[in-house]
């Protein structure tokens, strides 16, 4: 009971500083009124210095310690390119070498025709007979254009066989796909297929196909 009576003239105390507060100067406050109008203060002035002043520079921090993570991490990657310059040239030699290797095995727009000659001559040379020969729209890549060739040869097995052959061995790259082979009623054997050869791109074909893949990412970065 007497717990009961210290608090409730505990809290009677409390409230009845806050009583009559108007009018008066902070200064004349009882105790209770002004420290919490302190603390009330105090945390006002810290929330706006927060949102005001210190937030920036936590973000610049943030943005700087990121910046240095990430110079830190391209020093690592160029300190190991340095050491192993060597290598990497080497390395880039090779690629080179082999690079120019495949570019030989592509002919030129120039040399196109050439080779669809080319073709056409092993079949004949092998005593096929061309039921069809029509080459298609080329095919436009990022570094060379693919030219398929639709076929349609009569003869014996073993020579179609052996055309296959010659079409693989020739000096420039050719290939043979979606072979269908049927019989004909006198006993030969029909060969339908798409031929397919590549040429690398011409240098003012390659500055265009550079150009357009620009424009397409210009384009796509307006509209996102």
């Amino acid at each position: 009971m007497k717990a009961n009576v210290n608090l409730n003239e505990l809290f009677a105390d409390l409230s009845s500083q806050f009583r009559d507060l108007n009018g008066r100067h902070p200064g004349q406050w009882p105790l209770l009124p002004r420290v919490l109008c302190a603390v009330g203060v105090t945390a006002a002035v810290c929330a706006a210095g927060y949102f005001g002043y210190w937030s920036s520079q936590f973000d610049e921090q943030e943005a700087g310690a990121q910046q240095e993570a990430r110079l830190r991490e391209e020093y690592r990657i160029k300190t190991a390119q340095a050491i192993n310059l060597d290598a990497l040239r080497a390395q880039k030699a090779q690629a080179d070498l082999y690079v120019d290797r495949l570019q030989k095995q592509l002919p030129s727009k120039a040399e196109m025709a050439a080779l669809l000659s080319d073709i056409n001559m092993a079949g004949a040379g092998r005593g096929l007979q061309f039921d069809l020969f029509k080459p298609q729209q080329e095919v436009i890549k990022d570094y060379y254009a693919e030219q398929p060739i639709d076929i349609k040869v009569n003869g014996s097995y073993h020579d179609i066989g052996s055309f296959a052959g010659d079409v693989a061995n020739l000096s420039r790259i050719v290939t043979l796909n979606n072979m269908a082979l049927n019989a004909n009623k006198d006993g030969s054997l029909t060969l339908e297929a798409v031929a397919k050869t590549f040429r690398y791109l011409d240098p003012e074909e390659v500055a265009a196909q550079r150009k357009a893949a620009a424009d397409k990412k210009k384009k796509a970065a307006k509209k996102s």
